[in-house]
């Protein structure tokens, strides 16, 4: 008790003294303590406010990315308090470490600690924060700046993932500060729930990965980290599945550009500025959204005009011409000219159901590097929309199904899937239906408009509706009839009867086995 009220005294004396001495007096204290404390300590200390500056306006970037590194690296296991929290528009619980609490970490074998400071500012309700990093003193220097590297990469990353990301599009007013408006992007489409070939999956995966991993190679090269990608193919086919897949993939926001609400050029470039990095730019419809391939045959009547007309008076019609509207100049510009380099890891999507109506200036290597086909479901894809929507990996119809596929009555991802979805209590009447509308392709019927009637239902349920159908073909026509007459001049249909003569005798014996 002695001691303890020994103890109890030097603290009040020192009270007494803080007191009575001025503040300065009482600093210099303190620093020469620190200094002593210092040096015979075998640790460094070195503190990340998180502001920068003497008035701490400018925010501390290197505090921000420590915030994030210590909640990826799990520091509930080290960390006796954490704070929890979590957004209105996120699912996902986030925590930081709590005011004056300690998170120990390892590299290269050393042991390193973390202390959150939070201290009250005087006369103010404002906290100052930092972070203070304790390392051997004796390997400060090899350990430093190796180690601020990795945290700075994995906090990145972590932000990359974590964060909640955004689907852009513009809102007609690109020249004001904030030409887009955005919604939180939840798209739940992935390239395991893609119908697509797993060569084209593979590929496409592999050149993602590659481009999100190659800063330093593209610094090197000297060419803008950006990648262009052309995706084509009918309506129907999964291009937008496939933009949602590959934003999912990369964990980047989407800015859907509609090109007919872009005035002229110059709002086409602020609107290029404001997109920030790891984002995707996509213009749908490419050869629908603005008439693009008319300025190249303007200029071509613009040459001839110019041997008839006086040249300055051509030059004005020029500018008037291009005055108020996008242009494939600036679209070019857009794409891989001096503006494209705003901002770093950028992916570039065009999309449209003709290739070939679409400029080549647009699509060539440099601009769209990647041209992705998109098309109907061979029998992989087919089996990848079975597994999503009816949760089977077989059936006996496979067979039949494939044997469709090969003789021509391929379907698109979309079409497929709302027939399955349509009928996704049953898998066996799901599996039939499909079947049945393949079955029309390949007999030139409308298959829209049977997939509304009772006449679809019967067809998906009853293998003699394929009966009834071959009767009515050219084989079992009267001599003399113009129908027979088209017979023999060579009508396209006779390989699909024969097939389906044998699709009849499968499915009939499919039938027997199953007690239909």
């Amino acid at each position: 008790m002695e001691i303890l009220s020994q103890i109890w005294s030097f603290l009040g004396l020192l009270t007494v003294v803080q007191n009575v001495l001025p503040t300065q007096l009482v600093s210099l204290f303190h620093s020469f303590y620190e200094s002593i404390q210092d040096f015979f300590s075998p640790y460094s200390y070195f503190e990340i406010p998180e502001f920068n500056g003497y008035c701490g306006v400018d925010v501390n970037d290197l505090y921000r990315h420590v915030n994030l590194y210590l909640n990826s690296i799990n520091s509930s296991s080290t960390c006796r308090r954490l704070t929890l929290s979590r957004s209105k528009s996120s699912n996902r619980i986030s925590y930081t470490v709590a005011p004056n609490q300690m998170v120990h970490d390892a590299f290269r074998g050393h042991h390193l600690t973390w202390t959150h400071q939070v201290d009250n500012v005087q006369d103010s309700v404002e906290e100052k924060r930092s972070f203070t990093l304790k390392l051997p003193k004796r390997h400060r220097l090899e350990l430093l700046t190796p180690y601020l590297e990795q945290v700075t990469a994995r906090a990145e990353e972590f932000e990359r993932v974590s964060r909640e990301r955004r689907l852009f599009t513009n809102n007609g007013h690109g020249s004001y500060e904030s030409g887009w408006s955005s919604v939180p992007f939840r798209h739940p489409s992935t390239f395991e729930t893609l119908a697509l070939k797993p060569e084209l999956k593979t590929q496409l995966m592999d050149d993602l990965t590659a481009f999100s991993q190659g800063k330093e190679f593209y610094h090197k090269i000297g060419r803008a980290w950006k990648r262009g990608y052309l995706l084509y193919g009918p309506p129907g086919s999964g291009k937008s599945s496939l933009i949602a897949a590959i934003a999912n993939f990369l964990c980047y926001d989407v800015y859907d550009l509609e090109l007919s609400k872009v005035s002229d050029n110059s709002e086409l470039r602020a609107l290029l500025i404001q997109t920030t990095n790891r984002s995707i730019i996509v213009i749908e419809d490419i050869d629908c959204s603005i008439n693009l391939t008319g300025d190249r045959m303007a200029k071509r009547r613009n040459v001839h005009t110019m041997q008839k007309k006086n040249h300055r008076h051509v030059m004005m019609g020029d500018n008037a011409e291009d005055n108020g509207r996008v242009t494939l100049s600036g679209l070019l510009n857009f794409t891989d000219g001096l503006w494209s380099c705003c901002g770093e890891e950028k992916v570039i999507v065009f999309t449209t159901n003709h290739k070939d109506n679409v400029d080549p200036a647009l699509v060539r290597c440099g601009r769209m590097d990647m041209h992705v086909s998109l098309g109907t479901c061979g029998m992989h894809a087919f089996k990848v929309l079975v597994k999503n929507y009816l949760g089977l990996d077989s059936h006996v119809l496979f067979d039949v199904v494939e044997s469709c596929i090969r003789s021509g009555g391929t379907l698109t991802p979309a079409h497929i899937g709302e027939i399955l979805l349509r009928n996704r209590r049953d898998a066996d009447v799901a599996v039939k239906s499909v079947l049945t509308a393949m079955q029309a392709k390949i007999l030139g019927a409308d298959v829209d408009a049977t997939e509304g009637g009772h006449e679809y239902d019967d067809m998906a349920r009853t293998p003699e509706s394929i009966g009834r159908r071959l009767m009515e073909s050219p084989d079992h026509c009267p001599e003399g009839s113009p129908e027979k007459k088209k017979k023999k001049e060579g009508s396209t249909r006779d390989k699909n009867v024969k097939f389906l003569v044998r699709l009849r005798s499968l499915t009939k014996s499919d039938s027997g086995r199953r007690g239909v």
